[in-house]
């Protein structure tokens, strides 16, 4: 398995996200014994980048890692996520990256992770309420104390990502990214380049549009992520179905358009060098994200 740096943070290329284990992809139900195997399974093969989020579940996500890697701690870089559980009474879907909420959040991810510190602790999404500088101050008491290793922010903006760094060097952002997701590449991967932040895609294969494994656009949690919509005829240049694997052309079917590149190397879960074209740049929302499987 090939290593990179984000920043100074060494991971794996192919990371592994265990939120489908418990939250988002669940409508089939969840199987925690084999869960376990795919994360043991994985770090069989070299895999050490692994992310989850309080919100997953909410807490459960956090809470099979912990069993499942307890006594390979040495061998795992865990990320994990603060934001979308206010801990003042506001509850889970609610932004909240104040200081107060960061360090309950923090101590609730490190017991359930069963760790003494976190390797990369994420804001899930800018919260246009608290001043970004007031989070990341309140994320670099947590790095002097230990707590945490590197700071990354998700779904964040150019202005917010400069704001942030300002205050204290950003290890790594997280933003949806595919190549048919391609909305960092105009002002996002720029910017990270110029600041040596490293770039962790989620969602890189679709949300299993691209891989074939959608093929209509049923009610799921995918449908609140945008997939369906995504995956709709009318998003696929007049395709019957959503399987791309699977489509028969309408009678008016035009060519589709030609990726505008490849994607960015064998292993698309942890890079610093993706392409650097896209239509759009990221946004960020002041209402409060509804439930999501991605990131």
């Amino acid at each position: 398995m090939r290593h990179i740096k984000l920043r100074d943070l060494e991971v794996s290329r192919i990371g592994l996200g265990a939120m489908g284990m418990c939250h988002g992809y669940t409508d089939s139900g969840t199987d925690e014994a084999e869960s376990v195997r795919t994360l043991h399974r994985a770090l069989e093969l070299g895999v050490t980048f692994i992310d989850t989020a309080e919100i997953y579940g909410p807490y459960a996500n956090e809470g099979l890692l912990g069993r499942a890697l307890k006594g390979r701690r040495e061998q795992v870089v865990p990320a994990t996520k603060f934001g979308l559980v206010s801990h003042a009474g506001a509850g889970v879907w609610h932004l909240d990256s104040g200081p107060a909420n960061i360090r309950t959040a923090v101590e609730g991810s490190l017991t359930r992770l069963g760790t003494d510190h976190i390797d990369l602790y994420y804001q899930h999404r800018v919260d246009l309420d608290i001043p970004i500088e007031e989070t990341v101050g309140a994320l670099a008491e947590l790095v002097a104390a230990g707590k945490v290793r590197a700071i990354g922010l998700s779904e964040a903006g150019p202005d917010t990502i400069r704001r942030a760094h300002a205050v204290h060097p950003v290890t790594a952002v997280q933003s949806e990214y595919s190549l048919w997701t391609r909305d960092p590449e105009a002002r996002v991967l720029p910017l990270l380049r110029e600041l040596n932040i490293g770039f962790v895609p989620f969602a890189p294969l679709g949300q299993g549009f691209l891989t074939g494994t959608i093929r209509s656009p049923t009610p799921s949690r995918r449908a609140t992520s945008g997939t369906a919509t995504r995956a709709s005829p009318a998003r696929t240049s007049g395709a019957t179905s959503v399987s791309p694997t699977r489509s028969r052309p309408s009678p008016r079917r035009r060519t589709p358009p030609r990726p505008r590149s490849p994607w960015p190397g064998s292993s698309p879960r942890a890079t610093t060098s993706p392409p650097s074209r896209a239509p759009s740049g990221s946004t960020a929302s002041r209402r409060t994200p509804p439930p999501t499987p991605s990131g």
